[in-house]
Formats: structure tokens, sequence, C-alpha cells
């Protein structure tokens, strides 16, 4: 592809009273997104307690909010320049209120005694909340870049500081509720959505910016190609399997492939290799960003118990990344784009590593690097893939960020469950508890062991806590209360060194990133490729374009 030659850019008209008001608008559908998203990880603990989850299946009741993200956001960017970007947003806001009935109505049934239908509300109301959020992401990033095409840097920068901000919102309103009901921190979020939905209502949203560009629809999916296919096709057959079971696995194993041939036919093209290369980064990214901040809270409970709030780190950590977000000009252009993705991964990974031992203050010391590290990740990410492959538009840059989203929903969350079950099998095991319980080892293992697997990929072991206290009960009465006790703080400890398994996932990134720096450096350097309207020097910067539950 050729490079566009430089010109003089004109200088950005000030925004009318109808785009700031528009855009303001698509900042609140984002801070929506926020609140749902950590209101659910928050209490994810409690509802483990309550309907009886182990580790495991507590992090696919954390996915199924999480993957539909990537079916919705994929789907609307083939359709959104057919529909318009309002019908979009009106299918987000129906998805917000119907997660918000869902829930509270959960919490009701629950407490009426029917707790497998409780949990079935909220098992099928997390997929339309994942759906909704998935709907703002296709909407509010292709209407802000219309918008303001001339200034996209300041105001996309501006639009995506609203997940970290919402994050910090929600999660403050959420601690200082306490012990309050949990149908009140799920129904908050009905107080965004309205407001965003009364905001966009009566505006007028632009005219999709692809078609000004001249680029044809095959065009646009050719960039995707079949390798990029291929990787959607996979996740979604897994997590087809997951929701309907195993017996109808050649199905949904022919759905997946149905989906690459379908779309090779259609574009008769492999895709673009960078792309692909961008995409397998793309999925332990996801899994270190939005993972991490899924199950952190859960993860320092124990640490964290009588001194503080968990979830005060993830607060913490969306503060600086707020704050960065709203400053990033001067950062990004200060390095290179895959400068910056290489040395953010090496902050993540000792961030992660600290917190998988720290204590005390070095908890949030730990933290402060993992923030660093996190916060450029997505951004980043995405501004790279669309100065590379600018003919993609709003598909590649939305298809990278929905498989990343895919994956930490149907491989990640789990997977980061059955590290916190084999820590807790470890601890336990290693502990001078379990030699005061008969029969609770044999040989030096647990004796309460149960097998599980998670689309036979995810194979694992957890402690069967109904044999557990089978056992614990045949102790005299009074050591059953000291010996529960001293088990349950021995695994909630437990649960923090899974921070260390999790560094793998960053070293992954840094090692991608690492390529990318020695192929492009053979090639002259890093340079963006243009269609029109910016020469690639004036593309270089790549900060101002944030993902999908921006992380």
């Amino acid at each position: 592809m050729s490079k566009s030659t430089a010109f003089a850019n004109p200088i950005p008209a000030e925004p009318s009273a109808h785009d700031k008001l528009l855009f303001w608008g698509c900042f609140i559908a984002l801070i929506t997104t926020a609140f749902g998203f950590i209101a659910r990880m928050f209490l994810i603990g409690t509802w483990a307690s309550e309907f009886g989850l182990d580790p495991a299946e507590a992090g696919r009741l954390a996915g199924i909010g999480i993957w539909p993200f990537a079916v919705s956001i994929i789907g609307f960017s083939l359709i959104i320049d057919k529909i318009g970007y309002k019908v979009a947003m009106v299918f987000a806001f129906l998805g917000h209120i119907i997660w918000a009935i869902m829930g509270v109505s959960a919490y009701f049934i629950s407490k009426g005694g029917d707790t497998t239908t409780a949990y079935s509300m909220l098992y099928w109301g997390s997929l339309i909340l994942g759906l909704a959020n998935g709907t703002v992401e296709a909407f509010i990033n292709p209407v802000v870049a219309t918008m303001f095409s001339q200034n996209k840097t300041k105001w996309l920068n501006i639009l995506h500081a609203g997940w970290p901000g919402g994050l910090v919102i929600a999660g403050m309103i959420t601690i200082f509720m306490g012990s309050a009901e949990w149908y009140i921190k799920v129904g908050m979020l009905a107080a965004p959505a309205l407001l965003y939905f009364f905001m966009l209502l009566p505006l007028k949203f632009p005219v999709q910016e692809r078609e000004a560009a001249g680029v044809s629809y095959r065009d646009m999916l050719a960039e995707f190609g079949v390798l990029g296919a291929s990787v959607v096709g996979f996740l979604v057959s897994l997590q087809l399997i997951d929701f309907f079971g195993d017996a109808n696995k050649a199905l949904f194993i022919t759905i997946g492939a149905a989906i690459v041939v379908g779309f090779g036919a259609y574009t008769r093209s492999l895709g673009r290799p960078f792309l692909f290369f961008m995409i397998l980064i793309m999925m332990p990214l996801a899994t270190t960003e939005i993972g991490t901040d899924g199950w952190i809270t859960g993860i320092m409970e124990g640490v964290a118990k009588g001194h503080f709030h968990p979830g005060w780190i993830l607060v913490y950590t969306s503060v600086i990344m707020m704050l960065l977000r709203f400053c990033a000009g001067p950062i990004v252009h200060s390095l290179s784009p895959l400068g910056l993705l290489a040395a953010s991964s090496v902050l993540a990974i000792v961030g992660l590593f600290m917190l998988s031992g720290a204590t005390g203050a070095m908890i949030f010391v730990a933290a402060t690097l993992y923030a660093l590290g996190k916060t450029f990740f997505w951004p980043t990410m995405l501004g790279v893939v669309s100065e590379q492959t600018p003919k993609g538009g709003a598909l590649s840059l939305n298809g990278i960020s929905g498989i990343g989203m895919l994956a930490v929903g149907v491989l990640g969350f789990p997977y980061i469950g059955a590290l916190q079950a084999d820590k807790n099998i470890q601890a336990v095991t290693a502990a001078e508890v379990s030699q005061s319980v008969p029969g609770l080892l044999s040989n030096g293992q647990l004796t309460v062991l149960d097998e599980k697997s998670i689309y036979e990929i995810i194979r694992y072991k957890t402690i069967d806590d109904a044999k557990l206290t089978t056992l614990v009960n045949k102790l005299p009465a009074l050591e059953q209360g000291k010996v529960t006790e001293e088990i349950a703080s021995v695994r909630a400890r437990s649960t923090q060194s899974a921070l260390a398994n999790m560094t793998i996932f960053p070293m992954i990134m840094l090692g991608g990133y690492l390529i990318l720096i020695v192929y492009f450096k053979s090639k002259g350097g890093y340079q963006a490729e243009v269609l029109t309207g910016h020469a690639a020097e004036d593309a270089k910067f790549t900060g101002g374009v944030a993902g999908p539950a921006d992380a």
C-alpha cells in the first residue's frame, strides 16, 4: 500500500454545541458499560457463595458478561453503516435496562428460595449486558472519529477516559454501599443508561466515515480475511459447546467452520498476516488487562481482609488509567508505538509478580506498576492496527477488540479461576492444619478433590467443599470451627499467588512486540500506512484510539 504525501492539515473547527452534546452522550454510554462491569466483578464472590460455585465456575459467570461483547461489536461493525448509529444506540440501551431488571429480579427470586432460577437470570442477564456493552463500543468509536475527523486524537482520548472514570465512580459507590443488598449494586446501572439514552435520542448522528474513504465493503473484510475468521470461529465454537454441552459438539464445530468458509468464500482473502499476528497478541493482552481487573477484587480479598476493601485496588488503578488517558499525547509522542507496548509489558510483568506476594502498603506500590503497564495496552494496540491496516476500517479495530474480549470471556476468566483452584490445593496440602484432619491427606495428596474441565481444554482439580466438611465434622465439636476457619484463611490467602502465574501473558506479549520491533527496523522503521487525509508522520500517534471495555 502506498503512503500518502505530506500536506498541511486544516485547523480543526471548534465543535458545535450539537456535536459536544453527542460526544458527552457517547462518553456517558461508555461510563454505563463500566458500571455494569465493575458491579458484576465486585459481586462474583458473593454470587459464588450464594450459588455454591467453585473458582472456575465463578470465572465462567464472570466470562458470560464479557465474551458476548465480541458478538455485538463485530456483528454491528458489519452492518452499522446500513442500520445507522442511532439504532445501535437504542439496542445498547435496551440491553442495559433488561440486565438491570433481570439482575434485580434475580436477587428477590434467590431470597425466595429458588436459587436455580435466580442463577439462570444472572447468567443470561449477564449475556445481554455483554451484548449491550459491545454495541456501545461499536457505535461510539466511529461516531467520535467521524465527528472530529480533523482532531481525533484529542477527542478519542477524552472519550475513552470514560471507561476508567466509570470504574472509579461505580467502584467507590459500591464500596461505600458496604453490605447493602446486591440488587442495589446491580440496578444502579439504570441511572447512566437512562441519561445517555435521553441525551442521544433526539440528536443527529453523522454518516459512516468508511464510505467516504471509498473503500469497498469486500476490501474491508479482506483485511481481516480467513486468518482472522478462523480465530473467531474457534472461539465461537468453544462458547457454544459451553452453553449447550458436549452432546451437540459436532454441530458447534461445524458452525465455527462455516464462519471461516463463508468468510473466505466472500472475501477470497487469507487476510493480512500482520493483523493475524496482532490478533494472537491481543488474546493474552485482554486476559492480562480485563481478566486481572475482573478477578482482582476476589483474588486480593484474603490479604486485604481486615485492612481495606479489596475493591480499592481496582479503583486505584482505574484512577491512574483515567488521568493518563486524559494526558496521553505527550507520553505516547515520546515513545514509538511498539516501544511503548514493550515497556508496558515489562511494567505489567513486574507489577503482577509483586502483587502476587505484596502485603500492606506494598500492594499499592505493585498496583501502581501494574496500572502504568495496562493503561496504554489496549489503545496503543488498536492505534497500531489502525495505522497498519487502514483499509480494514472499523472492522479491523472492532474485530481485534472483539476477539480480545471473546478470548478473555471464553478462556481467560475460567483459566484464571482454574489457577486459583490449583493454588488453593497447593496451599491446603502444605498447610499445617491439614494434618489435624484425619483422612484429608493420603501420600501427601488431598483426598477431597474433584476433577473438572471446561470444553475439554481447561482441565483442573478443585477442592470439594462437601467432602471437606464431612471430614472436618468428624473432629471433636470444639475443634471443628477453628479448623474450618484456618482452612478458609489458607485458601483465601493462596489465591493471591495466582497472579505470579499470570505474568506468562505479558511475557508472551513482550516477545511479540520485540519481534515486531525487529521486523519494522528491518524495513527502515515504523511508519503508518494511511488512505487519505494525513501524512504517515502525522499518523504516528497511536494513543488516541481506545478499545472495548477499554480496560
